[in-house]
């Protein structure tokens, strides 16, 4: 999908896009620019424009905080970028010469709004992050990438800010690490930034969700700072100083996937033949399914047998438990055969 638009810098430090959640004032967005540049951070993030869930909450000064930015520019020399949600907020980025762009979860959710600004931005050379939709849905992520690719829009990032859930508990959106994953393995040079302000929806937690993504070699950080955080608009009890994200920083451990040892080859070699036998033993179990799938056929029996498959799970579920496993992921994987073995017994029942 086009040329990368962010890769990190090299050294021991991700690439870092840092700022507060809303431009609440000229003084607030100042006095943190200065304290992150004076931290070496070369990109600055502010809201200008704040979709908020209810009516009455402070939803950003709009185009009178664009200047802002601009004086941000002329005296920390940092790179500045804001969050657009209509094609008019484009036209105004673009007329103050607003560095960078980024898509928010509720805008990336909505196809329209995403062809709204893909259409603006046509023609357009600037780099532009995406964030996930509200929903855990990939298909939905990618398509709002393609929509500004298509668009002729060839730098562009994803960030990933965790998934909205019911009944949250420890995060404020769900990781769910697999997707940002996936998205990975679907398009390999797209730079991905990992918003742990957003997961979390807590200061303590930013950390160690810094921590994971580094491990799972996202590009860079997107993390909400404030020169006074318990005092911020909006979002404060996820914000941090700029000398808290300095400290954040340094404690990273960074990857170096450059240098895979001889000895991690063999294993990979090893793993690789145990798949094989993993998906010759699926289909053997498969075969089996079929002929029960037959035999339910000529003795007119239904498909699921909930007592069987509640036994099946409840046992593979112990015997995971006893092999080091997690619990959820093995009542995942067992869901998911027995999935398929429901749809191909289905397709005998009604040939």
């Amino acid at each position: 999908m086009g040329r990368p638009a962010f890769r990190a810098g090299g050294g021991d430090l991700p690439f870092v896009i840092a700022g507060p959640c809303s431009a609440e004032s000229e003084e607030q967005v100042l006095t943190t620019a200065t304290q992150l540049a004076g931290g070496g951070c070369r990109y600055f993030r502010a809201g200008v424009w704040k979709p908020r869930t209810k009516p009455g909450c402070f939803e950003g000064h709009g185009e009178k905080a664009l200047p802002w930015l601009k004086e941000v520019k002329k005296q920390t020399g940092m790179h500045v970028l804001t969050e657009v949600a209509t094609p008019e907020h484009v036209e105004q980025c673009l007329k103050h010469g607003i560095d960078m762009l980024w898509v928010g979860a509720r805008t990336v959710t909505n196809p329209f709004a995403m062809q709204a600004l893909a259409d603006s931005l046509r023609g357009v050379d600037i780099p532009i992050l995406v964030k996930n939709p509200m929903n855990p849905d990939l298909e939905l992520w990618i398509g709002a990438l393609e929509r500004l690719y298509v668009a002729g829009v060839c730098r562009l990032g994803a960030i990933h800010r965790g998934f909205s859930i019911y009944d949250a508990h420890v995060y404020r959106n769900s990781p769910m690490w697999q997707i940002p994953i996936e998205l990975r393995r679907r398009l390999p040079d797209l730079p991905i930034f990992c918003d742990p302000s957003h997961i979390g929806g807590h200061r303590e937690l930013i950390a160690v969700l810094s921590q994971q993504a580094m491990d799972m070699g996202f590009d860079g950080l997107f993390v909400e700072t404030h020169c006074r955080p318990d005092e911020a608009w909006s979002d404060a009890a996820q914000q941090i100083t700029p000398e808290e994200l300095c400290v954040i920083l340094r404690s990273l451990v960074i990857r170096n996937n450059k240098n895979v040892s001889e000895g991690i080859n063999q294993l990979r070699e090893q793993i690789d033949l145990l798949d094989d036998r993993l998906l010759e033993v699926l289909a053997e179990r498969m075969k089996l399914c079929r002929e029960i799938g037959h035999m339910k056929k000529e003795s007119n029996m239904t498909v699921v047998q909930p007592q069987r498959y509640n036994e099946m799970l409840n046992k593979r579920s112990i015997q995971g438990v006893l092999g080091g496993m997690d619990e959820e992921f093995i009542r995942r994987v067992f869901k998911a055969i027995h999935e398929e073995s429901v749809r191909q017994q289905i397709e005998i029942i009604n040939r």
